[in-house]
């Protein structure tokens, strides 16, 4: 039981930091400005719906696409590991966001999609990460994991519908620090699964 409660917290810990709800929150503001708040609310569900939608097929049939393509779980970790680290780095170190909004405030669900969904929430390092957790789980750990990911999918949904007052409490620059801690988290998580895909590699 102690053993899968801490399985539960290392994969909580894991989404809300590679996900980043509330650094993320931002990023929502400016994709959605112009919008009303029943629009918002809108693009919120959408995105967040969507992004559930394609982590859980991913974890429901990550193990057949690995045999699918003749994939090894040790390359798989080692590989989602350095990604994971470089994606920690780039939060850590970079000034700002490196997303680009062009185009008009005009309402445009598609938002919701791109980039929405994909990929701010939805990205490589959350599939990798997801994946990480259940490629050699059994039922249990999987359906935990669906069961975490959809709690941190309903944190994002009330962190990007609730948006316009989140920024006025915290402020920018607490934003930046939130974005920082996040980076540490997800960069010592990369390395830790580095580690463990060498560690599977080469049987040590």
């Amino acid at each position: 039981m102690e053993s899968l409660w801490s399985f539960a917290l290392t994969v909580f810990m894991a989404f809300f930091a590679i996900m980043n709800p509330i650094a993320n929150v931002p990023i929502f503001v400016k994709l959605t400005e112009g919008l009303s708040q029943k629009e918002k609310i809108q693009v919120a569900k959408t995105a967040n719906i969507v992004a559930f939608i394609i982590i859980v097929s991913f974890i429901l049939i990550g193990k057949y696409i690995f045999e699918i393509f003749g994939l090894t779980i040790p390359a798989f970790k080692v590989f989602g590991g350095v990604l994971i680290f470089f994606i920690g780095f780039d939060m850590l170190y970079s000034k700002k966001t490196n997303v680009h909004i062009e185009g008009t405030t005009a309402y445009d669900e598609s938002i919701a999609i791109s980039p929405l969904a994909i990929p701010i929430l939805a990205g490589p390092g959350t599939i990798v990460t997801a994946m990480n957790f259940v490629v050699t789980a059994g039922i249990i750990p999987l359906l935990l994991t669906i069961l975490i990911f959809g709690f941190i999918i309903l944190i994002t949904y009330f962190a990007f519908i609730y948006s316009s007052y989140i920024v006025k409490f915290v402020g920018d620059k607490k934003f930046v620090v939130i974005g920082k801690i996040m980076g540490l988290i997800i960069g010592v998580l990369g390395a830790n699964m580095l580690i463990q895909g060498i560690k599977m590699a080469f049987n040590i």
